[in-house]
């Protein structure tokens, strides 16, 4: 692994462990030690006070209407947190748990990503509900839920499945509504000591009772230096967002760089034998881009509910990063490792009962690098009328050098610069190791 890779797992790595920033940590964890994944969920229906039962979803609802007067006015009238009081261990004990060890296999003996997605969206949201916990109020009045994961940087492809693994999180940025939540990932080797796998930063917005409108959250204090660096990189991020928005595709035209770099693609596809633009080849070592594309479909049923009844974001990115996966194996001929998972928008949620379309395909590559893009949408089943939901993004490593992606339409080339520049936003290059790589 290069050296640089390192440096992108361990940059805040005392921070979330044995550093100055939270060396006091969260009084659960003093008092309790880590959370169990497995209590993670129940946890967040204990806070939210939602019923396991699904016929019991519209009575449960209806009663968390009365706690929209325990609402903030101004986010004024809350007190100030800090971020050790967001703080939260969660222990996923694969090592000494056969059962739970066998929902995280592959068939290759490997982890299956998609299952670390859901507990990444999960522990989001509680350690929201920490860094909001009102004590004199039996059952939190917001409605917290995902909004954007901003970034996973995988820092290692090195996790086994008969190894523990605990991922760490607490607040590290707060707007009015929106909260920044810094999660990290360790496996425990040999030595008993936790190594760094994985970082992510979630963007999460607090909602009212009834997930209608936007609600306040506590503000939050920097204590020391290192959290102040934190915090000031949460501005930053938000400022990247709104940079990145303003020159989307669907906004601006590319720039002049760009659209050089399309007609050159354009002419490489052109057949020399005849004068004309129709007559279209395809260059050697490469692919159509229309060629690559992986559909599935799927039902939502009860099962796969969060707290409030819509579909669980954990599950729309699992689903969603098991077809990226799987184009980007058949595609590249080999088994992929992920790489990095970034600016995942949750556009609107999608409902218990809805059909959820799935349409992934390779937009970008370079040397053995493959960019998926994921486009999710749903329909009821009275209607023909299909949303986008989602759209995801996903780099993927190939063990081989993989085809160079030719666009055919104006819309495939405006896909395959989307798909170059996150290839382009991916912190730093990545050196994989081939023990027990990430597979779906």
């Amino acid at each position: 692994m290069k050296p640089a890779v390192m440096r992108l797992c361990t940059l805040n790595r005392g921070l979330l462990t044995h550093g100055r920033g939270l060396t006091q940590r969260s009084q659960y964890t003093k008092n309790h030690g880590p959370v169990h994944i497995r209590e993670v969920r129940d946890k967040l229906r204990e806070i939210v006070g939602v019923s396991t039962n699904w016929r019991d979803h519209v009575k449960a609802m209806e009663e968390r209407k009365l706690l929209h007067s325990f609402l903030a006015k101004s986010q004024k009238d809350l007190p100030p947190r800090k971020m050790k009081d967001s703080y939260i261990e969660v222990l996923l004990p694969l090592g000494s748990d056969p059962e739970l060890r066998d929902k995280y296999l592959t068939v290759q003996n490997t982890v299956r990503f998609g299952r670390i997605l859901e507990d990444l969206d999960s522990l989001g949201v509680l350690v929201c509900y920490m860094h909001n916990k009102n004590p004199s109020v039996p059952m939190s009045p917001l409605s917290i839920v995902t909004a954007l994961v901003d970034k996973i940087d995988m820092c290692k492809q090195s996790l086994s499945p008969e190894r523990d693994i605990k991922l760490t999180g607490h607040v590290s940025w707060v707007g009015k509504t929106s909260m920044e939540v810094k999660m990290k990932m360790f496996q425990l080797h040999k030595n008993d000591e936790f190594l760094p796998v994985l970082d992510a930063t979630f963007v999460m917005v607090a909602r009212d009772s009834e997930n209608k409108g936007p609600a306040f959250v506590n503000p939050l204090i920097p204590e020391n230096a290192e959290e102040e660096e934190l915090f000031r990189q949460g501005e930053l991020n938000k400022g990247r967002r709104i940079a990145f928005s303003s020159i989307s595709l669907l906004k601006m035209a590319p720039s002049p760089e760009e659209r050089n770099a399309i007609h050159e693609l354009f002419l490489s596809t052109l057949d020399p034998k005849t004068i004309s633009f129709h007559s279209r080849i395809l260059p050697p070592k490469s692919v159509w881009m229309e060629d690559t594309k992986l559909k599935s479909l799927d039902i939502c049923h009860p099962q796969e509910r969060n707290i409030f009844n819509r579909i669980f974001g954990g599950f729309l990115m699992r689903k969603a990063y098991e077809l990226g996966w799987a184009t980007a194996c058949s595609f590249g001929g080999s088994r992929p490792f992920v790489v990095t998972v970034d600016d995942i928008m949750f556009q609107k949620p999608v409902e218990v009962g809805s059909l959820l379309f799935l349409s992934s395909q390779v937009c970008f590559t370079q040397d053995n690098y493959i960019q998926v893009r994921v486009h999710s949408e749903v329909s009821s089943l009275e209607s023909n009328e299909h949303m986008t939901t989602n759209v995801f993004h996903f780099t993927f490593m190939s063990e081989k050098e993989v085809p160079l992606i030719c666009p055919r339409t104006y819309g495939e080339s405006m896909l395959y610069l989307d798909g170059q520049r996150h290839f382009k936003s991916m912190s730093v290059p990545v050196t994989l190791k081939k023990d027990y790589p990430v597979e779906p």
